[in-house]
């Protein structure tokens, strides 16, 4: 196949990937995450966020306004001192928010925009990589998986860093690749060493995770280095380098370049080592009683290959619907499984594809060791988080393409040929893709991988009485509880319908219980006229724990609310109704 009947192709793939990524960019609602990045990007801290006062929803906007000034080095000690994170991503993200500054566009829209777009480069970045390993079919194949994913899609629409990472996995696969072709035929090109070295090193800085990928690469080149030294010795492989090099340096070269990768991360590492002890992981731990914390976390892996293709609505539906939806994707899954593993063995058969079919293997199977054994041994179970899944999903997805790419109905592989000779299973990919379509589609609705506390089920919640004047106020202990009392305060703002009164937001501090929550409540000067809707969001506090009645400072005066029962709702955190006549 010409380059010029390559490229419509493709160009084809990433404009399906642009469109179903930016459609609907700003439909869902901000979440804890989303606002956590939001304050960072734009050069601010939890500082900025007025506490301890009743103020419009209208005026916590200002805090997400550009600070120009902000520079890396600022945004980096925010982040290690505010967060659990690197910093690159945050760096680049204000540069990218910077550019855009002078642009008529929403800050929503611009802070989604920016991963998105990483999100349509990783499709071009994985065509490479599977054309590299495998073919050109299973280029088209695996970038349409990944452009018509509803998981990549999901984390595209994120405004969090989970695509860029993830393009850089992709890119660390291709070098890595290209390194194992090097010891295999004795050579060295400094631009692919010193290229996987710089993404490795770059990767961690972006995201503590990429430790997981970095480690899964170090087991593929020990794997695929004791293969090529027992081929070596025991089959007299010869290298095809016209001037290979000494053996000896040949086995050298990886662990210098894994001790240069390792160099680069001793700066941050007294950084990463702290936010390991920061109590805001601690939401990860297994908490699964006996057997079930046992089975959970493969359970849970094996639903995130799932979500890989297909999402159907199981959030908020009823028993019923959730059961027929995930018996659905769970019959699509296993045919699915069955039909990639058939297209792998027959693809195995092709001696040039085997490099590429064992390092995206074992490299899936180290990254999901890797979660067990943190889920088993140190008892934090990352697997409960789908989107987590980002780490190793791009070598599933390029399996997956190698795997389609392959007739079964042929009785030789396909390895360099066109997007023919499909015979009986010729539907097998439009059937795929147009699974994967539809699970994303339902995805930018919001009705698959909605936002984790959901924020605008909160605000309509709360604005239900529109003849009542409206104040909300919520607890915080951490940064964390800040980051989510935003979420829903913005939300509040986006849905707020006319009425004569607009809502009031209040963050009080939680210390040693929420005796101190309840007397700030009565001393805090609040202009709300009655009748008066307050709505307590209280993290961590059980039900019995909400006090019968309240007082207010209202207009110099201190009316009482009294609770109401029926209004009592948890979402992950729970929040009550009070009413102030």
């Amino acid at each position: 196949m010409t380059i010029a009947k390559r490229i419509p192709g493709l160009v084809l793939i990433l404009l399906v990937g642009v469109l179903i990524r930016f459609w609907h960019l700003e439909l869902k609602p901000l979440w804890m995450d989303e606002v956590i990045t939001a304050l960072f990007s734009f050069g601010r801290t939890y500082y900025d966020v007025p506490l301890e006062q009743v103020l419009p929803v209208s005026n916590f906007e200002q805090v997400f306004r550009l600070n120009p000034t902000a520079t890396c080095a600022q945004i980096t000690q925010t982040v290690a001192i505010q967060s659990v994170h690197p910093p690159l991503f945050f760096c680049w993200m204000h540069q990218w928010l910077s550019g855009l500054n002078g642009l008529p566009l929403s800050w929503v829209w611009k802070l989604r925009a920016f991963p998105a777009l990483i999100g349509v480069v990783a499709i071009a970045a994985l065509y490479h990589l599977n054309a590299l390993a495998f073919s050109r079919q299973a280029a088209f194949i695996g970038a349409a998986i990944m452009a018509m994913s509803p998981f990549a899609v999901y984390l595209s629409q994120e405004a969090r860093h989970y695509t860029l990472p993830m393009l850089f996995v992709i890119l660390a696969l291709s070098g890595l690749y290209q390194i194992l072709c090097d010891l295999r035929d004795r050579q060295f090109r400094p631009l692919v060493w010193f290229g996987w070295v710089a993404i490795n090193s770059l990767g961690f800085y972006i995201h503590y995770f990429f430790l997981l990928a970095f480690v899964a690469q170090v087991i593929v080149l020990m794997v695929e280095g004791r293969r090529q030294t027992a081929d070596s010795r025991f089959f007299l492989t010869q290298p095809t380098h016209p001037s290979p090099l000494p053996l000896s340096l040949t086995r050298l070269l990886p662990l210098l370049a894994i001790a240069l990768v390792c160099l680069t991360y001793l700066p941050w590492l007294p950084t990463l080592l702290s936010h390991m002890n920061r109590p805001e992981i601690d939401w990860v731990k297994v908490n699964a009683p006996g057997l079930l914390a046992a089975i959970a976390p493969l359970l849970q892996i094996v639903s995130g290959w799932i979500l890989a293709v297909i999402a159907l609505p199981l959030e908020n539906q009823s028993v019923g619907v959730a059961i027929v939806n995930g018996g659905l994707m769970a019959l699509f899954s296993l045919w699915l499984a069955w039909r990639v593993g058939c297209g792998l063995l027959r693809l195995w058969q092709t001696m040039e594809a085997r490099l590429g079919i064992r390092l995206l293997a074992v490299f899936c199977l180290a990254v999901m060791a890797q979660f067990l054994a943190i889920a088993y041994l140190l008892g934090k179970d990352f697997t409960q988080v789908p989107r987590y899944n980002f780490i190793y999903f791009p070598a599933l997805c390029a399996l997956i393409g190698a795997g389609l790419s392959q007739p079964l109905s042929s009785t030789k592989p396909v390895m360099r040929w066109g997007l023919n000779g499909w015979g009986r299973d010729r539907y097998a990919v439009p059937l795929v893709l147009l699974i994967a379509t539809v699970s994303s589609i339902l995805v930018v609705s919001n009705q698959v991988f909605q936002k984790p506390y959901q924020p605008e089920q909160v605000a309509g919640v709360m604005l239900q009485e529109p003849s009542s004047s409206l104040l909300v106020t919520t607890a915080y202990q951490d940064f964390q509880d800040i980051a989510l009392g935003l979420s829903f305060a913005l939300q509040l703002e986006r849905e707020w319908p006319p009425r004569p009164t607009e809502p009031h937001f209040a963050f009080i501090a939680q210390k040693d219980g929420y005796g101190r929550v309840w007397q700030q409540l009565a001393q805090i000067p609040q202009p709300l006229p009655p009748p008066l809707n307050l709505w307590v969001i209280a993290p961590g506090l059980k039900r019995i724990g909400y006090p019968p009645q309240l007082s207010l400072n209202q207009m110099n005066r201190s009316p009482v609310c009294t609770i109401d029962p029926s209004q009592h709702y948890r979402i992950g955190i729970p929040y009550q109704l009070y009413r102030c006549p």
